[in-house]
């Protein structure tokens, strides 16, 4: 059986069945089909060397062999959106997708039955002859939302990075990116009427090495920030893979770089924020936005530009986080307590649900739906807000009783900065272990649901915090292999977590690992790290045991 991850509903080889020889095939692409086709000639054409020729109109095959891609609708009746089926006889291939999504899907499946060499951009052996096993794939998702968020705002991922993870998201059926834009430590996207934010917000001094108990600084300044046109070739380069990108502006807390580059967002009457600068650590910071109007009408600007770099076709979802908020310079604020009196509001909690409200009703005028962590519970939930349920799965479990969509990326499961093992030579660990077969055996949807609140659960997501991931290896490191089995949890039909069976997946990992190390992934091995995957002497700040069930 071909080693496939994430694993289809449905596959059958039969040994007997013979093999479909591929020796500089016709690419056969009926109506809608274009996009898939144009990925086939880019990506498998590099690979094997192929032209992949449409057939001359009017003619038979001809005798060669055809890969031959169409998009079948009626699919989706039985296997729902993104769904696909893959079928090889000895003379042909057939791709069908429900929709141009479940084709891409179709592919990505083909290029791993071709062989982990079907993943390099330049052929190996340019006179090879590649060969399928004669079989079908019948397929489907089992979560709409199967998600990776980046953090690019603690370290910043240049472009090119963000374009290689996107291809890598697709590469395991995934769906979504979010992009973690602004923090303390960064603000990653030109705002063109506040130049301010990334002149002066995209650049910090100097970065703690290691976590924030750490002693060790590295002393060069750090940052960048993504231009408006980056950004649309992200948003497109994406939307061409089926991936939709989740843009994070974090307010009202994490907002240091803002208050840094205008000093005037911040509680000016209780601080000397003119003194700011972007912040240098990790951790949570005390400096927040004033609950002002002048504030609102600032960040409406922002997203104003936010919307028309990323289109609601590609960016539904707008996440403006609102999670750890401290409440201490709101209470010290007497700006801040006039305004609590002037809204209503029940004290510092309900000024973080105001500015959330107030963000909610703003993008869903326009068309969007905001999604914000489990602390806009706090003070009560926005009206049609969606939650990424971060701290565990109880903020998940309310508000889908409540009635709410969720995502859920509980922490103490899914969080890919935590360390893979307890070992001495794992790289600056950070809190408890999870290794790969713990990814796999993650569930999104706790039993204590009820069917109805079961339903609001969109799907997962990974997230992959990056304070003490400061380039694209150890990013790497951190998300592969575990991806890969959050790939097959959020995709495929799994076993409840205790019967799943991990050494089959193990097993179909032997293959995975070949393709990572074609896609030049700096993976962490089965055996642990490599040399230059350690940081010896790098506090981290492991936590022992298992994780609770929260």
């Amino acid at each position: 059986m071909p080693e496939l991850i994430p694993e289809p509903r449905y596959a059958r080889f039969a040994p007997e069945g013979g093999e479909c020889v591929l020796d500089d095939p016709l690419l056969d692409a009926g109506p809608g089909a274009e996009g898939t086709a144009r990925w086939l000639r880019r990506e498998l054409g590099a690979a094997t060397g192929w032209d992949l020729p449409a057939p001359e109109a009017g003619h038979a095959y001809g005798g060669r062999a055809v890969i031959r891609v169409a998009l079948r609708p009626e699919l989706a009746r039985g296997a729902g959106a993104e769904s696909y089926e893959l079928h090889v006889t000895r003379e042909r291939v057939l791709l069908e997708g429900a929709d141009p999504a479940g084709l891409f899907y179709a592919a990505q499946t083909l290029r791993q039955l071709l062989g982990p060499e079907a993943h390099r951009r330049a052929p190996a052996a340019p006179d090879r002859r590649w060969r399928l096993p004669v079989g079908d794939v019948r397929d489907a998702p089992r979560f709409g939302w199967r998600g990776l968020m980046l953090d690019v705002a603690r370290h910043f991922m240049p472009k090119d990075g963000v374009l290689r993870y996107i291809d890598l998201l697709a590469a395991h059926k995934l769906n979504v990116l979010h992009l973690h834009l602004t923090d303390d430590q960064g603000w990653r996207i030109e705002i063109k009427r506040h130049p301010r934010l990334t002149e002066v917000g995209a650049w910090r001094p100097r970065s703690r090495w290691g976590h924030r108990a750490s002693p060790l600084w590295n002393e060069t300044p750090h940052g960048g920030f993504y231009t408006q046109d980056d950004v649309r070739e992200i948003v497109a380069y994406a939307a061409e893979r089926h991936v939709r990108v989740v843009p994070e502006i974090d307010v009202p807390g994490h907002s240091q770089a803002a208050i840094a580059a205008y000093p005037e967002l911040g509680n000016t009457d209780v601080v000397d924020t003119a003194a700011l600068q972007v912040w240098d650590d990790w951790g949570i910071n005390e400096n927040v936005l004033a609950p002002t109007e002048a504030v609102l009408r600032f960040y409406e600007g922002v997203f104003e530009e936010l919307l028309e770099l990323f289109p609601a076709e590609v960016s539904p979802f707008v996440h403006v986080g609102g999670d750890e908020c401290p409440k201490e310079q709101w209470r010290a604020s007497a700006l801040a307590q006039e305004r609590i009196g002037e809204l209503g509001v029940d004290g510092e909690d309900g000024l973080q649900s105001w500015f959330i409200r107030h963000f909610d009703g703003w993008l869903a005028e326009r068309g969007r739906r905001l999604i914000g962590w489990d602390e806009i519970l706090e003070g009560g939930l926005a009206p049609g807000a969606a939650v990424s349920s971060w701290r565990g799965y109880a903020g998940g479990i309310a508000a889908a009783e409540a009635g709410h969509d969720v995502v859920m990326c509980p922490e103490q499961h899914v969080y890919l900065d935590h360390r893979q093992a307890g070992g001495p030579d794992e790289p600056v660990p950070i809190g408890y272990v999870r290794t790969l077969e713990d990814v796999y055996r993650f569930e999104p949807v706790p039993p204590k649901l009820s069917p109805e609140a079961a339903s609001r659960v969109l799907g997962a997501q990974a997230n992959v915090w990056t304070e003490v991931m400061e380039n694209q290896s150890r990013v790497d490191y951190q998300v592969f292999p575990r991806l890969a089995a959050f790939a097959e949890v959020v995709w495929s039909r799994l076993p409840e977590p205790g019967e799943r069976d991990y050494a089959d997946f193990e097993a179909r990992m032997g293959a995975h690992y070949r393709r990572l190390d074609v896609l030049g992934v700096d993976y962490r091995r089965p055996g642990g790290p490599l040399p230059w995957q350690r940081r010896p002497g790098v506090l981290g700040r492991p936590t022992e045991g298992e994780p609770p069930n929260v």
